[in-house]
């Protein structure tokens, strides 16, 4: 649930820093999960407290002191999109103070001894509290401190907002941004998951070839083949990850590796294809795509590249902000046909497989 809603504040460009709280015992779990996060947003990890009130504290203490808004989101509802994130922090920047929040949709009954109804309260004035909930980070900070002198609690931040006698701005919330909380909740997510998948998966094809050169260092995958024969190109020629940046920006409709890393600009001469393919990585972020999957072959006559397949693997896969196990790389021969069979180059075919971010 934590990844879900982490991909939404990942993609929003608004966000610059992301603090995650968690139960003191899954912290080390927690800080795995962020290691080699794509992007340049700062992300931490802090241990909560023992109600949501002492966690979100605890996580507020970790914001920088010249932020402007402070968001905050229960990880319970994976499915916020960046669009109600976007929102929430631009009527917080307006009003102080805003939260997602839905029309009560049903009849509301008051029962003065929870058997026999009292009364009907009308619902046309009744809303449903959601997260994201978004503040001036000055105005949060205050509410915190009255509360600590009040001896007050409340059950969210808007609460203790409120009980400094200012407005919650209400930002309408999404009824796809559920709250899991029971075994049934957590089932309906999953449904609700795989049918995200299906219907926004898309595939990007990338191809490049480079060819041989003398002078260079044979770099694949971002791993070095020493005594080999390298490639030429503008930055380290790493034909594997550039073929597999253009199945990338494939499937983001982002254009390709020419258009984002021209061999006309210096500030990729000799650069780590690596870094191109992270960049590409975060591209396709920033258009609302994350990677799930990539695949690629590699066509050579020569050098033996199975022994260090593995490597190649965990690099791309770092780069790309997913697992290994995500990774596919092959290698074939072309049977000594064309430029390839002559061993003039190399060759690389590649797909990646993306989901839009919800």
């Amino acid at each position: 649930m934590i990844e879900y809603s982490l991909q939404a504040f990942r993609a929003c460009a608004q966000v610059n820093e992301i603090v995650i709280v968690c139960p003191a015992q899954h912290v080390e779990r927690a800080r795995q999960l962020i290691a080699g996060a794509p992007g340049d947003k700062t992300e931490k990890v802090v241990a909560g407290g023992d109600t949501r009130q002492q966690s979100v504290r605890n996580g507020l203490s970790q914001v920088h002191a010249d932020t402007d808004v402070v968001i905050v989101h229960d990880a319970a509802r994976p499915f916020v999109s960046m669009g109600l994130i976007q929102r929430c922090l631009d009527a917080a920047r307006l009003h102080g103070a805003a939260i997602a929040a839905l029309p009560c949709p049903d009849t509301v009954k008051h029962s003065d001894d929870a058997r026999a109804v009292s009364r009907t309260i009308p619902r046309e004035r009744l809303f449903l509290a959601q997260t994201p909930q978004a503040f001036r980070y000055s105005l949060l900070v205050s509410a915190f401190e009255r509360a600590d002198k009040d001896g007050f609690t409340a059950t969210d931040e808007a609460g203790l907002v409120e009980n400094l006698g200012r407005n919650v701005f209400l930002v309408p919330g999404s009824a796809d941004n559920i709250k899991i909380t029971t075994p049934e909740d957590l089932a309906l997510a999953e449904s609700i998951a795989l049918g995200r998948v299906v219907s926004a998966t898309r595939t990007g094809f990338g191809y490049d070839v480079h060819a041989f050169g003398e002078g260079r260092r044979l770099i694949l995958g971002g791993v070095e083949f020493a005594g080999e024969a390298g490639l030429l190109g503008h930055s380290d020629a790493d034909v594997l990850c550039h073929a597999i940046c253009d199945a990338v920006l494939g499937c983001a409709c982002a254009g390709d590796i020419g258009t984002h890393f021209p061999d006309t600009d210096p500030a990729w001469r000799g650069a780590r294809s690596l870094d191109l393919l992270a960049t590409a990585a975060r591209i396709a972020s920033e258009r609302g795509f994350r990677i799930l999957h990539a695949d690629a072959t590699v066509v050579a006559e020569a050098p033996r590249i199975a022994p260090k397949i593995d490597a190649m693997r965990a690099n791309i896969a770092q780069a790309l902000g997913i697992a290994p196990e995500n990774v596919s790389i092959k290698a074939t021969t072309s049977e000594g046909l064309g430029f390839v069979g002559r061993k003039e180059g190399i060759a690389c075919y590649a797909v990646c497989t993306a989901c839009r971010l919800p």
